[in-house]
Parts: structure tokens; C-alpha cells; sequence
């Protein structure tokens, strides 16, 4: 289930504080704080790609289907970390 980060929107001038929720995607997005009953809005991010570390991109490179390097994750800086 994806974890979406919220910002609360004070009426009072009071900084605003982040939060996370666990939601399904289908969800409908929050508009108040389950707890306060603040406004809030969920703050647009970037996606977690996990397991895509530099040793999981230079293995696919030894895959034939990628065709060697320079094509596939080799091409995303993954192979061998520049030792060619």
C-alpha cells in the first residue's frame, strides 16, 4: 500500500507540519488531518525505486536480453560504476 505525505494548511498563521498516510491508490486523497481536523494537501513527491542499487544494475548488464553494455540499467550509469 503507498505510503502519501500530507501538509496541513493552518487558518491561524501557524507553520504547516507534514505527515504520512498509508492509503490504497483507489483512495480518495485526505482533506482533513484524521486526528486535528486541519486542511490539509498531499504533497506531490517522487517515487521510492527500490532495489535498484548500482550492483543490481551492473548484474542486469550481464543479461543477454539487455545486449551488453550500453543498452538497458547499463545505460543508467549501472555498469561496473564507470570502470569501462
Amino acid at each position: 500500500m503507498p505510503t502519501y505525505v500530507y501538509e496541513t494548511r493552518p487558518t491561524d498563521g501557524s507553520a504547516p507540519r507534514t505527515f504520512e498516510v498509508q492509503q490504497r491508490m483507489a483512495d480518495p486523497p485526505l482533506e482533513r488531518h484524521p486526528e486535528t481536523g486541519e486542511p490539509v494537501e498531499r504533497v506531490l513527491s517522487a517515487p521510492f525505486l527500490g532495489g535498484m542499487a548500482a550492483g543490481k544494475a551492473a548484474d542486469a548488464c550481464e543479461m543477454p536480453s539487455f545486449g551488453g553494455c550500453g543498452m538497458g540499467a547499463c545505460g543508467m550509469g549501472g555498469c561496473g560504476g564507470g570502470d569501462a
